[in-house]
C-alpha cells in the first residue's frame, strides 16, 4: 500500500510520516530530502542555480540513499556516500531549494527516482512531499493533505530547529515558500479532491498519527 502525505512546508509531514511508517513497519520516503540533497550538491559545486541544464546534470551525477536510522521512524540521508542528514536542513539549503523544486528537468528525474524506490520496496510505503497525490503516486491507496496555519508552522520551525529568526520573518519566508510551491509550472503543491484534509494546527503528533492510521486501516478493509 502507498500512503502519501502532501502539504506545505512546516506542517509536520516528516514527523507524522516517520511515526506512521514505524507503526506500519513501512518504508519512509522523504521526497523533500532528495531535493535538499541535490540542492546541497549544487551549492557545493557552485553552479548557476538558474541554469536548468546544469541542475539536471547535478541530479544525474548524484547518488542519494535514504537509509534507516537507529531511532524508530528516522532515516539518514546519504549523498555520494556521505551522511548529510543535518547539512541538508540548513538555512542555506532551505533558501536555495526553490531553484531545483521549480526546475522541470530536476523534477522529472527525481519523480522517476521516487517511483523506482517505491517499486523496489516489498512492503508498505509512506511518502511525504508536495505533489505526491497529484503527480508522483496518483494511484496511492491513501492520500492526505496535511495543513497548519502559517503562524503555527513558524512557531514549530523555531521549536524544532532552534531557529532564532524573528517569528514575523519566519512567517514571511513560509508564506513566500507556499506561493512558490503553489505557483510553479511543474508539480505544484495542490490538494487533490480525493485527499483527506487535516488541519493539525491544534493537534498533537499522536492525534495526527492516529487519524492517519485509521485511514490506512479503512483503506485495507
Amino acid at each position: 500500500m502507498q500512503v502519501v502525505i502532501d502539504g506545505p512546508a512546516g506542517a509536520g509531514k516528516s514527523t507524522v510520516a516517520r511515526r506512521l511508517a514505524d507503526r506500519l513497519d513501512a518504508f519512509y520516503l522523504d521526497t523533500g530530502a532528495m531535493y535538499r540533497a541535490c540542492t546541497l550538491r549544487a551549492l557545493r559545486m557552485g553552479v548557476d542555480l538558474d541554469d536548468s541544464k546544469v541542475l539536471a546534470e547535478v541530479v544525474d551525477g548524484a547518488k542519494i540513499e535514504l537509509l534507516p536510522a537507529g531511532e524508530a521512524g528516522q532515516c539518514r540521508v546519504h549523498l555520494d556516500g556521505e551522511d548529510v542528514s543535518a547539512e541538508i536542513r540548513t538555512r542555506e539549503v532551505t533558501t536555495a531549494i526553490r531553484h531545483l523544486a521549480n526546475c522541470p528537468e530536476v523534477r522529472q528525474r527525481l519523480v522517476a527516482q521516487q517511483r523506482a524506490l517505491a517499486e523496489r520496496t516489498p512492503g508498505h510505503v509512506v511518502a511525504e512531499g508536495r505533489d505526491l497525490a497529484s503527480v508522483v503516486f496518483p494511484d496511492a491507496a491513501v492520500k492526505v493533505y496535511l495543513d497548519a496555519s502559517v503562524e503555527e508552522r513558524a512557531r514549530r520551525r523555531r521549536a524544532d530547529h532552534g531557529d532564532q529568526t524573528p517569528l514575523d520573518e519566519l512567517q514571511r519566508e513560509i508564506s513566500e515558500r507556499d506561493l512558490s510551491d503553489q505557483s510553479r509550472a511543474v508539480g505544484p503543491l495542490v490538494r487533490v479532491p480525493e485527499a483527506t484534509y487535516i488541519d493539525c494546527s491544534d493537534m498533537t503528533i499522536d492525534e495526527v498519527v492516529e487519524q492517519l492510521a485509521a485511514l490506512v486501516e479503512a483503506a485495507g478493509e
